[in-house]
């Protein structure tokens, strides 16, 4: 079959990412199938070899479930012991001491930018959901009010602040200083985590009732939250076995627990600041730095802490361990399917098209930045991706446009079309869906969004910090 070239390939896009909506959303077609059968239809249409399709499909699969499995998998169950131990529960009462229970929204906000800025979204958001599901059922209101500020913290780091790898490598490709990308970055993130966290929840979450029963969130509210009639086996006998030893893990230790992979991951990226590159602590800072060591080194410190300490036996934590695994397979394979489908885009040459017709458009530097991302992130579904790849073509446009600009707001304009309008081919889409138990309509009014809240609120405080620098 003969390859298809210009705007056709861009019709085809439009036409498979609105056949992959009505499948899912209308004739509720199981998300997992619907992504490989459009993107193999995609491809066989786009003219790619037939040979090929599958591959590309697979390598796309394969690459984004290299991370992904492993971060899930871990941060889980780094999740499930901090559930079973009472050190989400601890987090949460002390939260809410704190913040009051009226504010507990902004709690989650402040918490997210902490916990997310040396890691991916989902690094951040599988350590973090456990306490939204905690919170939500403590202070009894919507997990929307709870997770949704959570999940917007998370995003404005990953998009915008080093030393978020994203962030990082348009710093780099940039040259803009680190120290003023972080303070400016701030004043553009801080009022738009605010505006796209806690005031959206406080909108939206009156107008979205999500589903009474959540199964995932069963996982990570303990056995013995008071809900020992839902439908965890064996919940009445692990209560009665916990009962003589309830008393929950102090703040400090389940805070130290929590944020061990950040802290670890945090050395890591300063590896080079603390000793010298190529030299054995400098491999071993790194080593440890690396997202998949960092959670399975707090995931083993948990054992202890939030384990034996606590007083379970080696056969609980090992039961916790098989047990919270079951309810994540099959977001795994979504979250993987949806990367294979991201591929076929890419190596079909429809994100190429998408990149053409942005350059044939002369525009401020700002703008054009925002806009290839965007373009980017719509086409593949990767904020990471679309951050990267639209700063090797933006460079040199803007060093060869002679429009003086700040590097530093290149990068936030960047990072900023980098978050746009999440949806059925990011993975980021699909893990919201399921943790919050949503259908597909609802995860676009909430999580799609608020994402799009972001990208253009940061796109406009950008253009204003550039106005009065």
């Amino acid at each position: 079959m003969e390859a298809v070239h210009g705007s056709m390939l861009l019709v085809y896009a439009v036409i498979a990412i609105a056949l992959l909506i009505l499948l899912i959303t209308r004739y509720k077609v199981y998300p997992f199938l619907v992504l490989i059968m459009v993107s193999l239809l995609l491809g066989l249409v786009a003219g790619m070899p037939m040979a090929t399709i599958v591959k590309s499909f697979e390598t796309g699969n394969g690459n984004t479930l290299g991370h992904i499995a492993v971060v899930v998998g871990l941060g889980t169950m780094l999740g499930k012991m901090m559930a079973e131990s009472g050190g989400a529960e601890r987090i949460a009462t002390t939260l809410i001491h704190f913040f009051g229970e009226k504010n507990i929204h902004w709690a989650m906000m402040v918490v997210a930018i902490i916990v997310g800025l040396p890691v991916f979204f989902e690094v951040g958001f599988v350590l973090l959901i456990p306490i939204a599901f905690n919170v939500a059922k403590r202070t009894n209101k919507s997990l929307l009010l709870v997770g949704l500020p959570m999940v917007a913290g998370l995003s404005v780091v990953h998009g915008l602040l080093p030393p978020h790898p994203a962030a990082m490598l348009a710093v780099q490709a940039y040259h803009a200083d680190i120290g003023r990308t972080i303070a400016y970055g701030l004043i553009v993130g801080v009022p738009t985590a605010i505006v796209a966290g806690p005031l959206f929840a406080l909108l939206i979450s009156r107008y979205i009732t999500l589903p009474k029963e959540n199964a995932l969130a069963a996982q990570f509210l303990g056995s013995a939250d008071g809900n020992g009639n839902d439908a965890k086996n064996g919940a009445a006998s692990n209560a009665a076995s916990k009962a003589p030893k309830r008393e929950l893990p102090s703040f400090g230790i389940t805070l130290f627990t929590i944020l061990l992979p950040v802290i670890l991951m945090l050395i890591g990226s300063w590896a080079d600041l603390i000793s010298t590159p190529k030299t054995l602590p400098n491999d071993l800072l790194r080593f440890f730095g690396n997202s998949d060591v960092a959670l399975l080194t707090a995931v083993l410190v948990s054992f202890w802490t939030f384990g034996a300490s606590r007083g379970f036996t080696r056969e609980q934590i090992q039961k916790f361990c098989g047990d919270c695994l079951a309810p994540i397979a099959g977001i795994t394979l979504i979250v993987g399917a949806g990367g294979g489908f991201g591929r076929v885009l890419l190596d079909s040459g429809i994100s190429k098209e998408i990149v053409n017709v942005a350059t044939a458009a002369h525009m401020s530097p700002l703008l054009f930045g925002w806009l290839v991302a965007a373009l980017i992130r719509l086409a593949t579904g990767s904020a990471t991706v679309a951050m990267t790849t639209a700063c090797g073509i933006v460079a040199p446009i803007a060093a060869a446009s002679g429009v003086q600009v700040k590097p530093e707001l290149l990068v936030l304009a960047t990072g900023s079309g980098s978050l746009i309008f999440s949806h059925v081919n990011d993975g980021g889409f699909w893990l919201i869906k399921e943790y919050f138990g949503m259908t597909v309509g609802q995860t676009f009014k909430t999580w799609s969004l608020l994402e799009t809240i972001i990208s253009l609120m940061g796109l406009g405080l950008t253009f204003a910090l550039a106005a009065v620098l």
